[in-house]
């Protein structure tokens, strides 16, 4: 259905009379089968969330607002009849497609008044335009994070749980848990007996009704106990306050409905977690006596979580919190979690602010505000942060008091301003609202909430892999167009973030999160999915690329860390080249203990590297590989070049890099005429299969096994015996 000219408020109105109809409560039960319920059969894959990113299917936020409208009047569970309910359903999916058209048309009036005019806006995202992306947007949070994190969030209030609701995060915890896992059971149930589409609709809802007797029997937990846990999150009262989208909606933090037969209604996984994560933020903000303490550990979780994240990846030795900048006898800044690896810096900045309703409700001085206290505060402090670092007078201490060390030299310092919570059209707002300064060292901020940073940890859970999608995320900050950064890590694990210069702005489909999504639900909850997504992390699993990465990680010298950012920029094809090309001198340096090396230009054609298989490493080997590089940095015109000595076995045995810009240079002119071409991986390969077709060596020839020692004195066979000669390349 396109535009039809009515008013948000006018469909709204018609949603009114639509939820209070008998019964239909039986149409939210067949939306939330058809629109939240994923089905697989053997292997979990993405193909199986297709529909999740139908434009067709109801949201759940859209969800939510039905639920709310519903609950305005007593719920009323009689059965109308499956074809009243089916023309319920059809008629919901006809105004909810209305409303977000009525929404989407107002964004664009204004551009189309300046078009008229022929003069350009002076700016798209205001107030009003936002409150589509705020409404509309994905969620940033699985589900199974809200339930994984409750825990550390708010175990610290447990005796406040215990004293003025009645239970302990644990035992919260276990209530949703199992709620779910019954709903999961049920739903699986229903589809191997027909399928959820050929049951009928009073079918359908006995898959979302639970009693409080029934779950503490399968959960162990006393019935009080659980009763106390559904009384926190039942839904009470008339949701008065719930005219239009962006109003508070009471079903969002009380997902449980009462069916007023002994029973709640539970529609969505989702709903229970999330209200478990958010909720007590607002039942200790009503206890002026703990308020500010519920603050502080709120504050807490955020710098514990970063910390615990940062240091799975960069080992604890380098992640640091509560980090003091002094200069001289003074504190000039502090940075909440500070990573340290080889000469780059981490500065994380936390800062735990909701978005409020009234920018919800597109109310734009308010939208600054909240941002600005959220963001741009904590942007703007890790900007401090870094210049004091970079001061030449600064001394850095960890909570404990010790002093951490301060590199001899910074080469990138990157800022993540990190937030609690699921902040609505976070990437967005980011891009549009976010004001900051940057030099050579000191990089632009990424905005992120702790879920994202979860997922990079989990994904990206090695030093170099972290740091090298940090580095391109940078880099792309003006150039991609995305509604979620899941979206974003999603693309750069499936093919790589370096976009080529020539593109000017990228728009990133949602559906890239697929496999990601995947891999974490395997992962988190089990599911028979692959769990890594198949891209940049699984293609180059046991060759010689990926083992070099690994060395890279073991010794971050600065050398080592540019060589490596810029092979994690390689398309696959030029991993595998480089695969081949190590392989091809290091089995050569094997057969004829002689130095091999090969070329290759990387991937913006401004970079290369030689690499240098060396069995018998010498000073002057080092000499030869520096001259070398330097030679042919000059002749390629190239601004960036990097040379690497290997061991047979592909030990790092030195790195150096040369990064000055290309300057025309007489003498250098002279050097690069009698340079000869380079020897690149084709060159290489052709070259091994020819020395691989000799034949049976001396006695006192090196023998072709790669051992180093004499044939005589390895593999040549006795009068008895016969040995292998030559073979062929794999």
């Amino acid at each position: 259905m396109g535009f039809t000219g009515r008013s948000e408020a006018e469909v709204f109105a018609d949603l009114v009379t639509l939820t209070a109809q008998p019964g239909y409560v039986y149409a939210i039960a067949q939306i939330c089968c058809r629109d939240s319920m994923v089905s697989y059969e053997g292997e979990y894959t993405a193909s199986d969330l297709s529909h999740l990113y139908d434009s067709n299917r109801l949201i759940r936020t859209e969800i939510v607002t039905l639920l709310g409208l519903m609950v305005r009047n007593p719920l009323d569970m009689s059965f109308p009849g499956d074809s009243h309910v089916q023309a319920y359903v059809s008629r919901s999916y006809e105004l909810m497609d209305e409303l977000h058209n009525a929404m989407s048309s107002s964004m664009f009036d204004l551009a189309n008044q300046d078009a008229a005019k022929g003069v350009a806006p002076e700016k798209f995202w205001n107030g009003a335009t936002l409150r589509e992306p705020m409404f509309y947007g994905p969620e940033s949070a699985f589900s199974f994070q809200y339930r994984d994190f409750f825990i550390d969030r708010h175990s610290c209030d447990d005796e406040w749980l215990r004293k003025h609701k009645g239970f302990d995060s644990q035992q919260a915890k276990q209530v949703a848990q199992k709620m779910c896992s019954m709903m999961d059971s049920r739903a699986t149930r229903l589809l191997t007996a027909g399928g959820q589409i050929k049951a009928s609709a009073d079918v359908i809802l006995q898959q979302f009704e639970f009693t409080p007797e029934d779950v503490s029997q399968r959960t162990g937990l006393t019935l009080s106990v659980v009763k106390a846990v559904f009384d926190a999150l039942t839904f009470t009262g008339q949701n008065a306050l719930f005219h239009e989208l962006g109003d508070f909606n009471s079903v969002a933090a009380t997902p449980l409905l009462p069916t007023g037969r002994g029973s709640v209604l539970l529609f969505s996984q989702y709903a229970i977690y999330e209200a478990l994560y958010e909720s007590p933020f607002f039942w200790m903000n009503g206890d002026a006596d703990y308020k500010q303490r519920a603050s502080d550990h709120r504050g807490a979780f955020v710098e514990r979580f970063a910390h615990k994240r940062l240091a799975a990846v960069f080992g604890g030795a380098r992640v640091y919190t509560n980090v003091n900048l002094f200069q001289g006898k003074d504190v000039a800044a502090e940075a909440d979690v500070l990573v340290v690896f080889g000469d780059r810096m981490i500065i994380v900045q936390a800062k735990a602010k909701k978005l409020t309703l009234a920018a919800r409700k597109g109310n734009e001085g308010q939208i600054a505000k909240d941002f600005a206290e959220a963001i741009q505060k904590a942007a703007d402090q890790g900007k401090d942060c870094a210049d004091v670092i970079l001061s030449g007078k600064c001394k850095m201490f960890d909570d404990k008091g010790h002093e951490i060390e301060m590199p001899k030299s910074i080469k990138e310092i990157f800022r993540v301003c990190l937030v609690p919570d699921h902040y609505p059209a976070l990437a967005l707002q980011a891009s549009e609202f976010l004001k900051y300064q940057t030099t050579d060292v000191i990089q632009a901020p990424l905005v992120m909430d702790v879920f994202l940073l979860d997922v990079l940890a989990e994904m990206l859970d090695s030093p170099l892999r972290f740091l090298s999608y940090v580095r391109l995320r940078v880099t792309a900050q003006d150039k991609l167009m995305v509604s979620h950064e899941l979206t974003t890590l999603g693309y750069h694990l499936r093919q790589n973030l370096w976009l080529d210069s020539q593109f000017d702005l990228a728009y990133l489909d949602d559906s890239f999160a697929s496999d990601l999504e995947v891999a974490m639900s395997a992962r988190r909850d089990g599911l028979p999915g692959q769990l890594t997504p198949p891209g940049i992390l699984t293609q180059m699993q046991g060759t010689l690329y990926e083992r070099l990465i690994a060395q890279v990680e073991r010794n971050p010298s600065p050398a080592t860390l540019e060589l490596g950012f810029d092979l994690l920029t390689l398309s696959g094809e030029s991993c595998r080249r480089l695969h081949e090309g190590l392989s091809a001198i290091t089995a050569m340096a094997k057969r004829d203990g002689q130095l091999h090396d090969f070329t290759l230009m990387l991937e913006d054609e401004k970079s290369g590297v030689t690499f240098q298989c060396d069995p018998d490493p010498k000073p002057s080997s080092t000499e030869r590989l520096q001259a070398y590089c330097e030679a042919r940095k000059y002749a390629s015109r190239a601004n960036n070049w990097f040379g690497v000595s290997i061991s047979p076995d592909v030990q790092i045995l030195c790195a150096m890099a040369s990064n000055k810009p290309w300057v025309q240079s007489d003498g250098m002119d002279e050097v690069a005429k009698t340079m000869r071409k380079p020897a690149g991986v084709s060159a290489t390969l052709k070259t091994l299969e020819r020395s691989m077709r000799v034949g049976t060596p001396g006695r006192n020839d090196r023998c072709l096994c790669g051992s180093g020692k004499k044939f005589k004195k390895c593999c040549l066979p006795s009068a008895s015996g016969s040995a292998p000669v030559a073979g062929k390349l794999a």
